[in-house]
C-alpha cells in the first residue's frame, strides 16, 4: 500500500464509522462484492444488509407499481422499503446493479427515486461491470461517507481567512488562493507529475495573489491526486471531488440555497449531482466509457486541427444533424467523426456533433440516475467550450448556468471548505 494511501486509510479509521445500506443485485455473481467491501473498509464504512420478512417479497412489486422477474431485484426493493419504514437505521445508501441488465436499470432508478422522496439520506446509484474494482468505487464511497460525516462543513457558505485549494485533476491541476470570500490568485497547469504540477499551480496562484506560502492558514486538496497532494502539503481538508466540486459550483453560481443540479464534465469522467442547500443528496460519477468526457473533445479538436479552445466557436456554427454519431464509445465516436469528414462534412458540423454526443451520453447514462432540478449548473473545463452548454440547453430545454471560473470549482470548493479550519 502506498504511504499516502495508508495515511488516508488511517485518517478514515479515526473518524466515526458510517453505515451504508447496500442494495444490490448480481454483485456476488459478477465478483464485485469483494471490491465493494474493500472500498467500504478503506473509508471506514460498515455495509448493512436490511433484513426483511419473506412474505414482503410476495407483494413488493405491487408496492412499487413495478413487477419484476428477478428474486434478487425483489429483495433489493424490499430492503429499500425496510429503510423507509425505519426497520434499520443507516447513514447512506448505495444502489448497485449490473449494467448489462435492463430490468435492473429500471428498478435501480425507481428505488433511488423512492428513497429520495421518502427519506433524507445521501444516495448513489451505480451500474457495475465484471471489471469494477475497489479503486473505481472509492470516490463514490468517500462521497457517501463525507456527506454523512461533514454536513456542517459542507453547509459552509462563505470563505474566511487566507486559504488555498488545490484540485489535482486527471488532465489539469488547478490552484486558487482565497481571502475573505474572494479569489485573489489562481494557477492552472497540465497534470504531469502530480506533486510537481501541484507545486507549479500553487506557485502561480501565490505569485498572482502576492502572498507567500507561509501566510496561508489552511489548505484543501481534491481530485485524482488528492492523497499525494494532501500529504505533501499537509492539507487540512483532503476530500473527494463529488462533494467539493458540487460545493464549489453552487458557491460560484451563487445558488447555495434550495435545490440545484450540478453537471461537471472533467478530463476523464463526468459527474451529475443533485444538490440541496449546497449539500449533495443523489449523485453519479462516470459512465462506462470516456466518450462523455473532456478527453473526447480534446481528441476531436486534434482531429480537426484546432486548439480545444477553438472547438466551441466551431460548434456553435455547425449543424449536428449533418453528422451521424456513435455516442457510447470514445473510439467509435472518433471513428464516426473521421467517416463524416471523409464524406465531406464540415469541421463546424463535426464539432457540433461531438458536443451534442457528449451531452447525449450524459443524459442517457447519468441524468436518469438523479433528480434534475433547476438551476442546472454546468462546470469543469469543458463548460468553457461554447458548444457544450448550447447542446445541453437544447437537449433539456432549460437555461444552463455556467458560473464565472467554472473550471476552478474543485480548487475553489477546497479553499472554501478549508476555511472551516481557520481559527477565529
Amino acid at each position: 500500500m502506498y504511504d499516502a494511501q495508508k495515511r488516508r486509510v488511517d485518517r478514515a479509521s479515526k473518524e466515526k464509522s458510517v453505515k451504508i445500506a447496500l442494495l444490490s443485485c448480481g454483485s456476488e455473481y459478477a465478483g464485485v462484492q469483494a471490491e465493494i467491501e474493500s472500498a467500504a473498509k478503506d473509508v471506514n464504512a460498515q455495509l448493512v444488509y436490511p433484513e426483511i420478512p419473506v412474505d414482503e417479497l410476495e407483494n413488493i412489486g405491487r408496492d412499487f407499481g413495478l413487477e419484476v422477474a428477478s428474486p434478487d431485484l425483489k429483495l433489493l426493493m424490499a430492503r429499500a422499503k425496510s429503510i423507509i419504514k425505519g426497520d434499520v437505521k443507516v447513514d447512506a445508501v448505495l444502489i448497485t446493479t449490473c449494467f448489462r441488465c435492463a430490468e435492473a436499470a429500471i428498478v435501480r432508478n425507481e428505488v433511488r427515486r423512492y428513497i429520495h422522496n421518502n427519506i433524507n439520506l445521501p444516495v448513489i446509484s451505480y451500474s457495475f461491470t465484471e471489471r469494477t474494482k475497489a479503486a473505481t468505487l472509492l470516490t463514490r464511497m468517500e462521497a457517501l461517507t463525507t456527506v454523512a460525516r461533514r454536513k456542517t462543513l459542507l453547509s459552509r457558505e462563505k470563505q474566511k481567512g487566507l486559504t488555498v485549494g488545490i484540485d489535482s485533476g486527471s488532465t489539469t491541476t488547478k490552484a486558487v488562493v482565497m481571502r475573505n470570500d474572494e479569489i485573489i490568485g489562481e494557477g492552472w497547469v497540465p497534470t504531469v507529475k502530480v506533486i510537481d504540477s501541484a507545486e507549479n499551480a500553487l506557485r502561480d496562484a501565490l505569485e498572482e495573489a502576492k502572498v507567500s506560502k507561509e501566510d496561508i492558514q489552511a489548505i484543501g486538496a481534491t481530485g485524482y491526486g488528492r492523497f499525494l497532494v494532501g500529504d505533501h502539503f499537509n492539507a487540512q481538508v483532503v476530500q473527494e471531488e463529488i462533494t467539493v466540486n458540487s460545493k464549489g459550483a453552487v458557491y460560484l453560481a451563487d445558488r447555495q440555497k434550495g435545490p440545484a443540479t450540478v453537471i461537471d464534465i472533467g478530463g476523464m469522467d463526468n459527474k451529475a449531482i443533485s444538490v440541496d442547500d449546497g449539500i449533495p443528496g443523489i449523485f453519479t460519477m462516470g459512465g462506462i466509457c470516456a466518450g462523455a468526457s473532456g478527453r473526447f473533445l480534446e481528441m476531436t479538436s486534434k482531429r480537426l486541427g484546432v486548439d480545444i479552445t477553438e472547438l466551441g466557436a466551431l460548434a456553435v456554427k455547425g449543424m449536428k444533424e449533418n453528422v451521424e454519431m456513435n455516442s457510447y464509445c470514445i473510439v467509435f465516436g472518433i471513428q464516426s467523426l473521421v467517416n463524416s469528414l471523409a464524406k465531406g462534412a464540415s469541421p463546424e458540423d463535426v464539432a457540433a456533433a461531438a458536443c451534442y454526443s457528449v451531452v447525449e451520453q450524459i443524459f442517457e447514462q447519468q441524468l436518469q440516475e438523479i433528480e434534475v432540478n433547476e438551476p442546472l449548473i454546468l462546470v469543469g473545463g469543458s463548460s468553457l467550450i461554447e458548444g457544450i452548454p448550447l447542446a445541453l440547453g437544447e437537449f433539456l430545454n432549460v437555461d444552463v448556468l455556467v458560473p464565472p471560473n467554472a473550471h476552478l470549482i474543485g480548487a475553489v470548493g477546497s479553499a472554501l471548505l478549508a476555511s472551516g479550519y481557520v481559527e477565529e
